[in-house]
């Protein structure tokens, strides 16, 4: 066997890159490396926008024939906290009593270590060393940020380039406890809003002479907050609104100030889209008033794959290795999935997220080795 399959030395290489978004620190470097020795032709694809950090991202592709799968994930982490009360050092892959410690353990330096190791042993054990079709990785450093420089440049990229892909599998923690608990058959939808309510300062004892624009934005999230968006579908948890901030800034309490400011966050089912849950809150505040501004970022509208044969065959295959039959879920928050979905059927599968983005992040070497078996199988059910 070569050195990369056993995923452990690759995750506690990619680990000790402190990849904070939207920085790599070598991670790219090291997974090119070791996909080059496999054999794949990598091409490393820095974007920029005005305004925005540059990121450099990797695909990565062996074979030219189709089917075509695609590895998708990210090296970028998201920050270490109070580095203080880490047990280990974060950036040094520390393994202790059977886990391995670090920030992206888990999400998900981890899981591409893990696919790198499936990947390799299934390379091992093909006559040809060559897939029945093509295999690729999509590893971007822009997941954890703002998203603008990552997978969805690169997938308009890999368009234009005719790198047509079938299907993708997206290595997020999916799991809430163990591996083989749940799959990601899809995502809901997220909107994040901004509401500027206007008004006239004055002081507070001459009201009359003032328009007070924190009555009007209490009522405004009143009414927001009473709202019943849906009761779920047979896929989805109920749609649901939530007020993340209320800033007045105003430091006297004898003056009325001139603006109130609101943020809040929707996250949305398939019974609903972005456009429309903009409309009916504008057309809900307009009820109220006319004095306010609302600004709106639709990050990612909800979305579900059809249950074919590609969560068929990662069903199988968790069940194989982990005994366990997965629940096929679209819960949680957004990922890169909701850009790829847009060019191919797209399922998330990888290792439990118990302690993401959390002090002392870390991994069970059981759990890290049993993901490795599953890509495996997936790969071999997948190009039979």
């Amino acid at each position: 066997m070569n050195n990369f399959s056993d995923p452990l030395g690759l995750a506690q290489a990619l680990i000790r890159c402190k990849s904070i978004t939207p920085k790599n620190e070598g991670a790219l470097e090291i997974i090119s490396s070791a996909l080059t020795s496999l054999g794949f032709k990598c091409w490393r694809l820095p974007f920029s926008e005005p305004g925005t950090q540059d990121v450099d991202n990797l695909f990565a592709r062996l074979g030219s024939n189709r089917p075509h799968l695609c590895f998708a994930g990210h090296v970028d982490v998201v920050p270490v906290g109070d580095l203080g009360s880490w047990t280990f050092s974060p950036f040094e892959a520390t393994v202790h009593q059977g886990n391995l410690y670090g920030r992206g353990s888990v999400d998900m330096k981890g899981a591409i270590a893990a696919f790198v190791a499936g990947l390799s042993r299934y390379l091992e054990e093909s006559e040809n060393k060559n897939p029945d079709g093509s295999i690729s990785l999509l590893i971007t450093g822009d997941e954890e940020g703002p998203a603008i420089n990552g997978t969805k440049k690169v997938l308009k990229w890999i368009e234009s380039n005719n790198h047509k892909i079938d299907a993708c599998i997206v290595g997020e923690p999916t799991n809430p406890v163990e591996l083989g608990d749940m799959i990601k058959i899809g995502r809901r939808g997220s909107l994040n809003a901004n509401l500027i309510v206007s008004g006239t300062q004055g002081h507070a004892a001459y009201p009359h002479l003032a328009d007070n624009p924190v009555t009007k934005l209490i009522s405004m999230l009143g009414w927001l907050t009473s709202i019943s968006l849906d009761n779920g579908t047979d896929h989805f948890e109920p749609s649901n609104i939530e007020v993340t901030s209320i800033d007045i800034g105003n430091s006297a309490h004898n003056v009325i100030p001139s603006k109130a400011q609101a943020k809040f966050n929707v996250r949305f089912n398939d019974l609903h889209t972005g456009s429309s849950l903009v409309e009916m809150i504008n057309d809900g505040f307009q009820e109220i008033t006319k004095d306010f501004t609302l600004d709106t970022d639709i990050t990612g509208e909800a979305f579900i794959n059809n249950q074919g044969e590609f969560s068929s065959i990662i069903s199988k295959s968790v069940n194989q290795i982990t005994g366990k039959d997965p629940v096929l879920s679209t819960s949680g928050g957004t990922s890169d999935a909701r850009f790829i979905k847009d060019y191919c059927p797209v399922i998330e599968f990888g290792l439990s997220g118990k302690t993401m983005h959390k002090i002392d992040e870390n991994v069970s070497l059981k759990e890290l080795e049993m993901l490795s078996a599953i890509y495996l199988d997936i790969l071999k059910k997948f190009f039979l």
